[in-house]
This record gives C-alpha cells, sequence and structure tokens, in this order.
C-alpha cells in the first residue's frame, strides 16, 4: 500500500513538474509576444487551486471561502501578477494543462484589445508560441541530463562473467573476463553507459564497434551486429540475455534481509540474518544461487539448513508462483538480500564529467533520445515493433515511484524520458496537439491564409480520435502487465 501511494505522489509529482515546464514555454513566448494570458492551468477539469489576487487561494468546490488574499494583495501590486491578471489554476485532472490566451474565436474582444489578441498575432509569432512548449520539454531534459552528468552515476563496471554458448556475443568474439571499455570511441565505464550506447544502434540494426579490455591487459576491437536483437526483446529488458551476455556481479552472501509480512519466508519461519547453506542437499554459495534456486521451484517444498545466530537451522520453505510479463512462472519467497554486506569498490565505477562535458553530453543525449523516439514509433507503425511496447498513466507512475526511491539521479533520469517523449509526441502532427497547429500555420503559409474553421473542426475530430484510441491502447497495455 506505502508502494502505491509513494506511485501516486511521484507520478503526480512527475507530471506537474513537466506540464508546467511545457505550458511555460507556451506563456513564456506569448508574453514576449504581447499577447494577453487570461489563464495558466496545470491539470484539466474544475480548479482545486487558483492564485490570484481578488481570488480565494483554495477552491475545494465552496462556493464561499473566506481565506482572500487581502494581506497579499497589499504587499504586491498588480504589477507583480503581470498586467493580464493571469489567472493560475492547478486543477483535478493532471493529465496535461494549457495557456488560454485572448482570442477573438473564443469569445468578443474590445477594440482597444485586438492588439492582444493571439490570433491577430502574425504567423511567425503563432507559430513560436506553439513550438515553444515542446522546445521547453526538450531544455528540461538537457538540463536534467546536465544534472545527471555532473553529479555522475554510480554502476557496475561492464565486465563479463561469461557468454552463452553459440550466443551472438559468443559469435563476435566475446570472452569471459572482458571489459567493455568504448562503444563506437564513446567511453563505457559503466553497464548502464554500455546499454545507452547499444541502445539506439538497436532501433537502427547498426553494427559498432567495441573496443575491449581482456583478462591479460590486451585491447582489442570486436565487431557486434545488433541488427539480430528485436526492438521488442529490448524494451522488455532482455537486451544482454539476448546477447548471451551475463555480467561480472558482486557474489552477496546468501543472507536474508527483510522478510516480507505474510509472505513465504515469513510462514515458513524465516528470519534477517539467517543464512542459507544448503538447500535439498546442493550447496549454496552466495544470494545468487539461492534465487536461481528457489525460482526453479515454484509451489515446490525446499529443505533447507541455514545458520541463525550461530546455531544451526533446518525448515521448509514451499515458493508462491509468479507469473512475469513474458509468460514464465518462478518462485518467490519474499526475502530481499541483506544489503549490510560491504561489497568490493572494485566491482563499481563512476560516470561523471566535469561542467561543459557535461553540457554537451546533455544535448547529445537530448538528441539521441528524440531521434530514437522518433524512430521507434515509426517502427510501430510500419509493425517492425509492437504496440505492446506502449506505456500508460499506470506503468509510469509505477516507474516514477521505482525511480523516486532510487535517488535524485534515478528520478531525474525518468523526468529526462519521459519529457523528451512529450516534446516529441507534442510536435507529431496531430490536430489537438502542438503539431497540429503547427501543420495548420505551415499550410497557412504556403496557402497565404488559414484554413476554414470548418477543416480545422474536422481535423480536431480526427486527432480527437487518433489521441484516444492511442490512450486506450495504452491503458490497455497497463492493464495486461498489471494482471500478467
Amino acid at each position: 500500500m506505502i508502494g502505491f501511494i509513494q506511485s501516486i505522489l511521484a507520478f503526480i509529482l512527475s507530471l506537474g513538474i513537466l506540464i508546467t515546464f511545457h505550458e511555460f514555454g507556451h506563456y513564456w513566448v506569448a508574453r514576449k509576444c504581447n499577447v494577453k494570458i487570461l489563464r495558466f492551468s496545470v491539470g484539466f477539469g474544475k480548479p482545486i487551486w487558483r492564485f490570484d489576487v481578488n481570488q480565494p487561494i483554495w477552491n475545494l468546490g465552496f462556493s464561499h471561502s473566506p481565506w482572500k488574499l487581502r494581506s497579499l494583495s497589499k504587499l504586491f501590486s498588480q504589477r507583480e501578477f503581470g498586467p493580464d491578471e493571469t489567472e493560475f489554476v492547478l486543477a483535478a485532472l493532471p493529465l496535461g494543462g494549457y495557456v488560454k490566451m485572448l482570442d477573438e474565436r473564443e469569445g468578443p474582444v474590445t477594440e482597444e484589445q485586438k492588439q492582444f489578441a493571439f490570433n491577430t498575432k502574425s504567423l511567425p509569432q503563432r507559430l513560436a508560441i506553439v513550438v515553444a512548449g515542446p522546445m521547453f520539454n526538450f531544455i528540461f531534459a538537457i538540463f536534467a541530463y546536465w544534472i545527471i552528468n555532473m553529479i555522475g552515476v554510480s554502476g557496475l563496471k561492464p565486465v563479463i562473467d561469461t557468454v552463452d554458448e553459440g550466443s551472438i556475443a559468443m559469435q563476435a568474439g566475446f570472452e569471459t573476463g572482458h571489459e567493455i571499455i568504448e562503444i563506437d570511441g564513446i567511453k563505457t565505464p559503466t553497464w548502464t553507459a554500455v546499454i545507452d550506447r547499444t541502445v539506439p544502434n538497436i532501433v537502427d540494426g547498426n553494427s559498432v564497434s567495441i573496443l575491449v579490455n581482456t583478462e591479460s591487459g590486451i585491447q582489442k576491437n570486436i565487431d557486434l551486429d545488433l541488427s539480430r536483437i528485436s526492438i521488442d526483446d529490448m524494451a522488455n529488458g532482455r537486451l544482454l540475455t539476448q546477447l548471451g551476455i551475463n555480467p561480472r556481479v558482486p557474489e552477496y552472501p546468501a543472507v536474508l534481509g527483510d522478510i516480507l509480512p505474510n509472505s513465504a519466508a515469513d510462514r515458513a519461519g524465516l528470519m534477517p540474518g539467517d543464512q542459507v547453506t544448503t538447500a535439498d542437499g546442493n550447496a549454496i554459495v552466495g544470494w545468487v544461487d539461492w534465487v536461481e534456486y528457489v525460482r526453479a521451484r515454484p509451489e515446490t517444498p525446499i529443505r533447507i539448513d541455514l545458520i541463525r545466530d550461530g546455531v544451526p537451522v533446518t525448515l521448509t520453505v514451499t515458493p508462491e508462483a509468479l507469473k512475469r510479463d513474458s509468460g514464465e512462472v518462478i518462485g518467490r519467497i519474499g526475502a530481499t538480500v541483506d544489503t549490510s554486506f560491504q561489497v568490493d569498490d572494485s566491482y563499481y565505477a563512476l560516470d561523471s564529467y566535469a561542467v561543459i562535458p557535461a553540457m554537451i553530453k546533455a544535448v547529445e543525449r537530448t538528441y539521441e533520445m528524440s531521434v530514437m523516439t522518433l524512430r521507434i514509433l515509426g517502427k510501430m507503425i510500419v509493425g517492425e515493433a509492437s504496440v505492446k511496447n506502449l506505456s500508460g498513466p499506470i506503468t509510469i507512475a509505477k516507474y516514477a515511484g521505482d525511480t523516486a526511491n532510487l535517488g535524485i539521479v534515478a528520478f531525474l533520469g525518468f523526468l529526462s524520458i519521459v519529457s523528451v517523449s512529450l516534446g516529441v509526441l507534442n510536435l507529431l502532427p496531430v490536430p489537438l496537439l502542438d503539431g497540429g497547429h503547427i501543420l495548420f500555420y505551415l499550410i497557412e503559409a504556403v496557402k497565404g491564409s488559414p484554413l476554414s474553421e470548418s477543416v480545422q473542426l474536422v481535423g480536431q475530430q480526427i486527432g480527437l480520435t487518433l489521441l484516444l484510441g492511442l490512450m486506450g491502447l495504452a491503458i490497455f497495455n497497463d492493464i495486461l502487465r498489471v494482471i500478467g
């Protein structure tokens, strides 16, 4: 329950940040173009909070509120809130936002106010105002990646433990002990960096040149053909598995950490600090051995010998069956590893950069993510990638909660990816999106006059149908992931 609440709060916070930044782009450029802003709303539907000198600061649906900003209005002049007297609103449905501008098409405008109406502005000005929203999403991603690059991402060094027989990696020439140093001339100090450099090339079906350091200290180049890895396998987190690469990880002892209440481990009497030594008479060397043994035996009793406070104890635990997204059924007992174990620092590296290189990498990363998002969308349209990879609010909320729990770097990384996605999606030439407005303006530039209101209305209806269908498909995928 706590995890669910955390996911919801992280989801609302994430969308709030990204929507605010997007709409601020429209707002800021519109003000520079001398357009009057009537309302700045984060969210749709009924306002639950509004910021206005003459209005209640908090509106929960009551017809009257005693809490007015009278004291604040004495401290700040109207200029503090702009000459437009803009109303800033937080609405009930946090799945978008809007900036309402003065516009003759939406209501009567006095003659003296016409100069501030959006529809009276020049085509370049209107185009700039519309483009600004998505551009600010990209700016946010650059800023977030810049912070991440300066803080640094800590991760496992990309050292190969074993290579599966007959796998793509073995055929390419990878061997046990190889450390991946560079991919296409770009340094890869961690597995995260390796995956970041690999994923765009999988989308494009390219080969990459990988520089490895062997156990004997000799460097050599290996050409790896990534066209044999599908986008779906990559999206499902099976990249290294499909390549046949098993990373070298620290060997944690099979000591239990937290025990989930009412789990198989809890019912069997297992306790934090128990060290598993054998399972059904088979020696358990480390935590990985124990996890693999449990996963292979769903709903099968396991007789285990363990050490508890220096005393041998024998128990029987029956793993619960868990069905994964891939359809595979595995065993799970509901116990985590003891994280107090001190891991050798030699297994880890920090991928960080100075201020200027960090900014350059942030720009490059944002560009790569934008291009990759477009290409994946294109492959979905032509059937080269499954639409099952689309994610809706449920999946996004889950990732928001997971990354928030991991720390600021992980959360900023999540925000960057979603911000790029919002920027790219809003630029698609679909009516109702910013890209649809851009399309109408480009047609106006060629045609010499705006499209008729009837044509724009039909376009908006088509756009609404497409967006509702896309949203429905994404939510359907979310539900399938939840129910397995």
